[in-house]
């Protein structure tokens, strides 16, 4: 079994700072990219910035400049700081990893998803 475990959302003013946590945990092999994304209510899920095994990244254009990802291998966790806060970003945010797992001794790979957690940006 592999968990996503998201932590550090919350209420925000406008040019504020959040920093989002998430760690992977189980029979996991390795992991390879890892990503945020975003939904706010009544849009479609959006990727906000994914970063690669080798640290590649990549961010939408409305987030460049603003927010930055990061992980952290030894602990299997990605971070997201987000700086200069606007209240368009205020949405449910989404960890998600594409890793390979391993049980009764195969390995498998696939995609999954945290549970949520909602960033809210308002004076």
């Amino acid at each position: 079994q592999v968990q996503l475990v998201e932590s550090g959302g919350g209420l925000v003013q406008p040019g504020g700072s959040l920093r989002l946590s998430c760690a992977a945990s189980g029979s996991i092999y390795s992991i390879n990219g890892m990503g945020w994304y975003r939904q706010a209510p009544g849009k479609e899920r959006e990727l906000v910035a994914a970063i690669t095994s080798d640290v590649n990244t990549n961010y939408a254009d409305s987030v460049k400049g603003r927010f930055l990802i990061s992980r952290d291998n030894a602990k299997n966790t990605v971070y997201l700081q987000m700086n200069s806060l606007k209240p368009e970003d205020t949405a449910v945010y989404y960890c998600n990893a594409d890793l390979t797992s391993y049980s009764g001794g195969y390995r498998s790979r696939q995609r999954y998803w945290g549970q949520g957690t909602q960033v809210t940006v308002s004076s």
